[in-house]
């Protein structure tokens, strides 16, 4: 795998954990200031643990970036690095169309794209 690649891996491993960090322990005013989200909505404990369920599932996507890099044999790094990355780039897709906001896809599906596309090209 190429240098550029790893590094654009690395880019959304650590952004997929910096989310991760967010849903899972931010303030109720740092999420409505990031995420736009609704501060009546996240005074409702259920909207906290969907929150931190949501971050959960963001961390094994980080975690999973960096195993899939890092820690699996060099056979098995292009294809699960491949996995980890489209998952990231359906997971934008869907946000954008279901909350109806081009930001996240700017925001999460750009790193992960430009990422994609070197693994394709570079491989």
């Amino acid at each position: 795998m190429s240098l550029f690649s790893t590094i654009l891996l690395f880019v959304v491993a650590l952004e997929a954990l910096y989310i991760m960090g967010l849903e899972m322990f931010a303030s109720n005013e740092k999420l409505h200031e990031i995420f736009g989200l609704r501060k009546e909505y996240l005074e409702m404990p259920e909207a906290r643990v969907a929150m931190a369920n949501q971050g959960l599932y963001n961390g094994f996507i980080g975690a999973g970036l960096l195993l899939s890099r890092f820690v699996l044999p060099s056979n098995a790094q292009y294809g699960a690095s491949l996995m980890f990355i489209c998952f990231v780039v359906v997971a934008a897709i869907y946000g954008w169309l279901s909350a109806k906001n081009p930001k996240i896809l700017l925001a999460q599906g750009s790193p992960a794209l430009l990422a994609l596309l070197a693994l394709l090209i570079l491989h």
